[in-house]
């Protein structure tokens, strides 16, 4: 492990120090400085000459900020001679603009992508994109990890009589159909249209929730406003209880508020892909850092990614209990 460098932005550290502690390897230093001018400086403070550098860095508010950090790091360590650069984005922000859904619109998701190839990074190590379709903008190769497993274990745990997972969208549901099926439970979809960032319509549930306790999956809860939406239609068809679970917590704006004391939420459940909020300290907060320690060790190794989730995905074999300690 001698030739493997980390060095983390400002974003998350907590998360990349837990990442390093298990891959046994020290956490290298990062000077960060901002100019008068308001312009960004990195300097990595550690030998990368032909050595595998990983740096650590979830683009989240301000996501800006942290993406051209994360592209100054690039910089310098291809500037430093490194062997090899990936870039490990817990949460992967620009997923959302994936597709041309209005005139003249940007697609982020391809333009950020487009960065990091530019930047000097040789492979991309992220989780749970919010849309296939943009694994296909990098033109690197690019490693997508999944949290289920670890949402899964968290549930198996706890009697699931009567319990129903529910997708809040349709484009989510083969998702949250491959939770249901490591949990061994049935499924329901909302079907919802986006009004706006932070407004939406449900228009109705897809399945049988009445009667039963709803485990609400979703891939990323940003402002709750769907959540909450959701909510208020499992209740009109019978649902009155409701767990939620996602991947990425990021809980902006009025989410914590709209959740925390929410009179039909039994509890929430987040990784910690991203920092979680420091007002909400009944948020239930499932690490994945074995996760990336596990998957940087086989990039390293010349090992399979794809294995370390033989029994999340149910295309793979059936499912197992306590997928991940």
């Amino acid at each position: 492990m001698r030739e493997i460098v980390v060095f983390s932005g400002s974003a998350h550290r907590e998360l990349a120090r837990e990442i390093c502690d298990r891959l046994g390897v020290p956490l290298s230093p990062v000077d960060i400085v901002r100019f008068s001018n308001d312009c960004l400086q990195t300097q990595l403070q550690a030998n990368c000459r032909q050595r595998d550098v990983y740096l650590i860095q979830p683009l989240v508010p301000p996501t800006q900020e942290h993406l051209m950090e994360l592209l100054l790091m690039i910089d310098a360590a291809r500037g430093a001679s490194a062997a090899s650069i990936t870039a490990v984005v817990p949460h992967y922000a620009y997923a959302r603009s994936d597709k041309k859904d209005a005139s003249r619109i940007s697609l982020g998701g391809r333009l950020v992508a487009d960065l990091l190839s530019t930047a000097g990074v040789d492979r991309v190590i992220t989780m749970t994109l919010h849309a296939p379709q943009v694994h296909g903008f990098f033109s690197v190769p690019v490693d997508q990890l999944t949290a289920l497993g670890v949402l899964a274990d968290h549930f198996l745990d706890q009697d699931l009589t009567d319990a129903v997972v529910v997708s809040p969208d349709l484009g989510n549901a083969k998702v949250a159909t491959q939770f249901a099926r490591l949990l061994g439970l049935p499924v329901a979809a909302g079907s919802k249209q986006r009004l706006a960032d932070d407004r939406v319509v449900i228009d109705s549930i897809v399945g049988e929730v009445s009667g039963k306790r709803a485990i609400v999956l979703d891939d990323e809860i940003a402002t709750g406003g769907s959540i909450v939406e959701l909510l208020d239609k499992l209740a009109e068809a019978g649902c009155e209880r409701a767990d939620v679970a996602c991947t990425h917590g990021l809980f902006v704006g009025k989410a914590v508020e709209r959740l925390r004391d929410h009179p039909r939420i039994g509890e929430v459940i987040s990784t910690d892909t991203v920092p979680p909020p420091g007002d909400w300290p009944e948020l239930r907060v499932l690490s994945v850092a074995s996760l990336f320690a596990e998957a940087i060790n086989r990039v390293h190794a010349g090992e399979s990614i794809s294995s370390l989730f033989d029994g999340v995905d149910p295309t793979l074999g059936p499912p197992q209990p306590k997928l991940f300690d």
